[in-house]
């Protein structure tokens, strides 16, 4: 076994396309939980206790949407209390911390694919699918930091050139809009030099082959049919309705079956695999240390 970031993109694509979007499709509370402890898991145990600022600007943005619910939403048959002829109802306030912690839960998934999904393996998966997008966004990628080194240069040339001024709002603008000029200027004409490097060594020829450095293995494949399964056998009990909830006009759940639990079994095992994979590795990691 190994890391759970050294997987195959492609089952990690598949992991994370399951686990979150079981999350995004169900409002179930124990869902959302399950989704949540495991997304903040993946990301702790990753991250340790950086990004400090960015976990207060999540729990501000939980708070606040959680209240904001009860105060625009009045549906609900348990009336806490009323607030200028406004009453606030316990079902409100309840959706609005389920969907914001579900909401929360998407943002750690979606932040931990991210740091993952590098850009070869992004690269890699779109390069499966379509050989000329995984070019373009190969190109654009490519440019982001061109465009970016080039306005560097470009600004420090006006300003030892005396050309950008920065007096008043007016000259900064002028002075900026220079800029950009000379960037759209430099970028129409390195992107004819690029097509005609690229016509001058024959692409679009004849048949293209690519090189890739992930290899498909066994437990790429075992953590492949591992979410398959689990999903499957999740979104089971959602199709059938057994993790039906809903809050209006009283919150009320479906009955508790054989399939309920092993829904729940199933979608907490698929949210921890990477924290457990992680872990494993982690400790394998130490113990190994400990033997030198």
């Amino acid at each position: 076994m190994k890391a759970f970031a050294e997987y195959h993109p492609i089952a990690q694509t598949i992991y994370f396309l399951t686990v979150s979007g079981i999350a995004m499709f169900s409002l179930h509370p124990v869902i959302t939980v399950i989704s949540l402890c495991g997304a903040l898991l993946l990301f702790f145990i990753r991250n340790g206790t950086a990004q400090g600022k960015s976990h207060l600007y999540f729990l501000g943005m939980f708070l606040l949407l959680s209240l904001l619910n009860p105060l625009v939403s009045h549906r609900g048959a348990t009336v806490l209390f009323v607030l200028n002829h406004n009453p606030i109802t316990l079902e409100a306030l309840l959706y609005g911390i389920c969907a914001s912690a579900n909401l929360l839960a998407v943002l750690y998934w979606l932040r931990s694919f991210t740091q993952i999904m590098t850009r070869d393996r992004l690269l890699y998966i779109f390069g499966k699918l379509s050989p000329k997008l995984s070019l373009v966004l190969s190109m654009a990628l490519r440019y982001v930091s061109l465009f970016t080194q080039q306005a560097k240069k470009v600004t420090q040339t006006q300003k030892a050139l005396g050309l950008y001024r920065e007096d008043t709002l007016i000259d900064r603008f002028r002075s900026t809009m220079r800029v950009f000029s000379i960037l759209l200027t430099w970028a129409l004409e390195n992107g004819i030099i690029t097509a005609d490097s690229m016509a001058a060594r024959g692409y679009g020829v004849g048949k293209r082959t690519n090189f890739a450095l992930f290899r498909f293995r066994k437990a790429d494949a075992l953590l492949l049919v591992c979410s398959l399964l689990l999903t499957g056998i999740t979104c089971t009990g959602l199709t059938l309705g057994k993790l039906q909830f809903t809050f209006y006009p009283v919150v009320t759940s479906a009955e508790c079956t054989v399939l309920t639990i092993g829904s729940y079994l199933s979608y907490g095992l698929l949210a921890l695999l990477p924290a457990i994979l992680e872990t494993k590795e982690v400790l394998k990691w130490k113990f190994l240390l400990s033997k030198i």
